[in-house]
């Protein structure tokens, strides 16, 4: 991966891609963005519920916009999934969040466990991140480390009461 990758937060579409500026900031830019997803998930789901229709459109309107944005700014930058794209950490916490109650244990452990699959990646995880390319490439491996952490959130929600 290349450090020196040349990112333009003037340009919207790196400005988005880069998390707002949070996939810059250093260590681990990917906790960064997802961390940075937290404020927008609050917002959002102060105007409309994690189990309506508005919210999975919000989620499948994330999901198509960020194929073209990370997409567009990794070949801007000439590296595959530059460690500093993070809007698909920030689809993926949506993703991790939905159908949920909206307190802060599911938002922490949410968090938690969102970064602990997009970071181990474990199967088929890791062979979507490495055979698949591209904007969806850079996307589809934190849609699915997002459904993962989703499933075990799910489950934890009696203990959670």
């Amino acid at each position: 991966m290349t450090q020196n990758a040349k990112f333009k937060l003037s340009n919207p579409v790196h400005f988005l891609a880069l998390g707002f500026g949070s996939g810059l900031i250093k260590p681990a830019p990917g906790t960064w963005g997802t961390l940075a997803a937290v404020p927008l998930y609050l917002l959002i789901v102060s105007f409309v519920s994690t189990s309506s229709y508005a919210y999975f459109g919000i989620i499948l309107f994330s999901f198509v916009i960020g194929i073209y944005l990370c997409g567009k700014t990794a070949a801007d930058a000439g590296v595959h999934d530059h460690g500093s794209i993070v809007w698909d950490e920030i689809v993926g916490f949506f993703i991790t969040m939905a159908l949920l109650p909206v307190t802060w244990q599911n938002v922490v452990l949410g968090f938690i466990l969102f970064r602990l699959f997009d970071i181990v990646k474990p199967w088929p995880i890791k062979l979507l991140d490495k055979h698949v390319h591209g904007g969806f490439g850079i996307m589809i491996d934190d849609v699915l480390a997002g459904v993962f952490a989703w499933v075990l959130l799910f489950f934890a929600q009696p203990y959670l009461a």
